[in-house]
């Protein structure tokens, strides 16, 4: 999923922050228990979340995850 976002995110610019989290560091595997809690059970790997929330747990076509984000970023076209 982290090419997938790597590749449409760049479209957005300063529109659309991002950050991949590495499980296999100590501060991943914290963020990964975090959102598991949030989650109330063990948040899927791989999976985007986007604005502290499950967007997608298996992987979109890219086509879908920009039509995702355009819909956040402008709710009223």
């Amino acid at each position: 999923m982290a090419r997938l976002v790597e590749s449409v995110v760049p479209e957005y610019g300063r529109k659309v922050r991002w950050e991949k989290i590495i499980t296999k560091e100590l501060s991943g595997a914290k963020r990964l228990l975090a959102l598991s809690k949030a989650l109330g059970r063990p948040a899927p790997v791989p999976s985007i979340y986007i604005n502290g929330e499950l967007a997608f747990d298996v992987t979109p076509g890219s086509d879908r995850l920009k039509e995702f984000l355009d819909k956040l970023i402008n709710p009223h076209p």
